[in-house]
C-alpha cells in the first residue's frame, strides 16, 4: 500500500512538471510601446535637440531681474497671467530707501524756501527796522549837533564861561554822532539792496544739487517696483513673499544656483522652438529657403511641422543643455528658431525639451 501512494504521487509530479513546462514554454505578446520613438523623415536629415519658448522677435524668453535687493513684500500677479507693458509685477521692500527719498525732499523743499527767502529780501518789516535807526541817529546828531553849537558860542563870548574840556567833549559827541548817522545810513542801504546775489547762486546750487539728490533716490525708490518690459504672460515666478531676492535673482534651493524672478513670454497660440545644432553639423544646414523640420514630442508619437523663424549668427558653448560648471567638452552650437501653431489638443509648454530633425 505503502509503495502504491509513493508512485502515485511520483506520477502527480510528473504530470506537475509537464504542465509548468508548457506553461513557460509559451511565448507571450510583446505589449505595443507607448509611443514611437523619433525617427528622421527626411533622406538625410540632421537631428538637434530643441527648446520651446515664447515667440521673440530676438533673443528668449524675457528674464525679470531686480535692479535693487531686498525682500519680496508683494507679488501682484499669477503664473499664466496677461500682463501689459508697464504693469507692476512685483514690490520688494523699500521702507528704508521711501524714508530716505522723503527725507532727501524735505531738504530740497527747505533750500527751496531759502532761495525764496534771499530773492525776496529786503523784507518790508526789516527795512523799517533800519529806517527808524537812521531817524534815531539822525536826531542824535541834531541833539549833538545843537550841543556843540551852544558850547562854541557861549566860548566865543567868554572863554573863561565854559573850560576847554566841555567844549572838546560836545565837539567829539557830535562827530560821533554823525559817524553813527553814517553807519546807519549804510547799513540801510545794505538792507534795501537785498541779498546778496553770492549768496543768491550759491543757494541756487544747493537746490539744485539737493534736488537731483532727491531725483536720484525717487528713480531709485521705483526700482523696488517690478514692472513689465513688455506685454505678454508670466510663464514663472520663481519667488514667494518673504523670500530675498538681489540683481542676481532669486536663489533656487533645487538648481542651488539664481534664477530669473519671473519669466515673460508671450500668449501661446503660437510659439518656438529653439534647437542647438552641433558645430559639425553645421554645414550640412540646407539653405534658409529650403530649410524645413519635424518636431518630435518627448513621451509621445506626436510630431509636428516647424517653419524656419531666423538663425541665431553665433556658435557658442552648450551650456543651455548642461551644466557649464561640470562640462569637460567644449561642445559648440549654433542655435536654429523655428515657429509652429499650438495644437489645441496638445499639452505642450515653453521649457520642454523636444527632438527635432532638420532637412530640405
Amino acid at each position: 500500500m505503502r509503495n502504491k501512494l509513493i508512485f502515485a504521487l511520483s506520477a502527480l509530479g510528473i504530470l506537475a512538471g509537464c504542465f509548468a513546462a508548457y506553461l513557460f514554454s509559451l511565448n507571450k505578446p510583446a505589449l505595443p510601446p507607448a509611443f514611437s520613438p523619433p525617427s528622421d523623415p527626411y533622406v538625410s536629415g540632421i537631428y538637434a535637440e530643441g527648446i520651446v519658448e515664447s515667440v521673440q522677435r530676438s533673443g528668449e524668453n524675457i528674464n525679470v531681474y531686480p535692479e535693487v535687493g531686498g525682500t519680496v513684500k508683494r507679488i501682484l500677479v499669477a503664473e499664466g497671467q496677461a500682463v501689459y507693458k508697464g504693469m507692476p509685477l512685483l514690490l520688494i521692500d523699500d521702507s528704508i530707501q521711501r524714508a530716505t527719498t522723503e527725507q532727501q525732499g524735505a531738504q530740497a523743499q527747505a533750500a527751496r524756501t531759502l532761495l525764496q527767502e534771499l530773492r525776496a529780501q529786503p523784507r518790508k518789516e526789516t527795512l523799517e527796522v533800519v529806517e527808524a535807526q537812521v531817524g534815531a541817529a539822525q536826531a542824535a546828531l541834531k541833539t549833538a549837533q545843537d550841543e556843540m553849537d551852544k558850547q562854541q558860542a557861549a566860548y566865543q563870548l567868554n572863554p573863561k564861561s565854559i573850560s576847554k574840556d566841555a567844549l572838546d567833549s560836545a565837539i567829539d559827541a557830535a562827530a560821533a554822532a554823525r559817524a553813527n548817522l553814517e553807519v546807519a545810513q549804510k547799513q540801510y542801504d545794505l538792507t534795501k539792496a537785498g541779498a546778496w546775489i553770492y549768496d543768491i547762486r550759491n543757494q541756487e546750487r544747493q537746490v539744485n544739487a539737493l534736488q537731483k539728490a532727491y531725483t536720484s533716490s525717487s528713480a531709485l525708490l521705483s526700482k523696488y517696483t517690478l514692472r513689465a518690459p513688455g506685454d505678454g504672460t508670466v510663464l514663472s515666478i520663481n519667488t514667494s513673499v518673504g523670500s530675498y531676492v538681489s540683481p542676481q535673482g532669486a536663489y533656487d534651493a533645487y538648481t542651488e544656483g539664481s534664477d530669473p524672478v519671473l519669466v515673460l513670454g508671450t500668449p501661446q497660440t503660437s510659439l518656438n522652438v529653439r534647437c542647438y545644432v552641433d558645430e559639425i553639423l553645421v554645414p550640412r544646414l540646407p539653405p534658409a529657403s529650403k530649410m524645413k523640420a519635424q518636431m518630435s514630442i518627448r513621451g509621445s508619437s506626436i510630431k509636428l511641422p516647424l517653419e524656419f523663424a531666423r538663425v541665431q549668427p553665433y556658435v557658442s558653448p552648450k551650456i543651455e543643455l548642461s551644466d557649464q560648471r561640470t562640462e569637460r567638452v567644449d561642445v559648440r552650437v549654433l542655435p536654429v528658431i523655428f515657429s509652429f501653431d499650438k495644437p489645441k489638443n496638445v499639452n505642450l509648454y515653453p521649457g520642454e525639451l523636444v527632438d527635432v530633425y532638420i532637412g530640405e
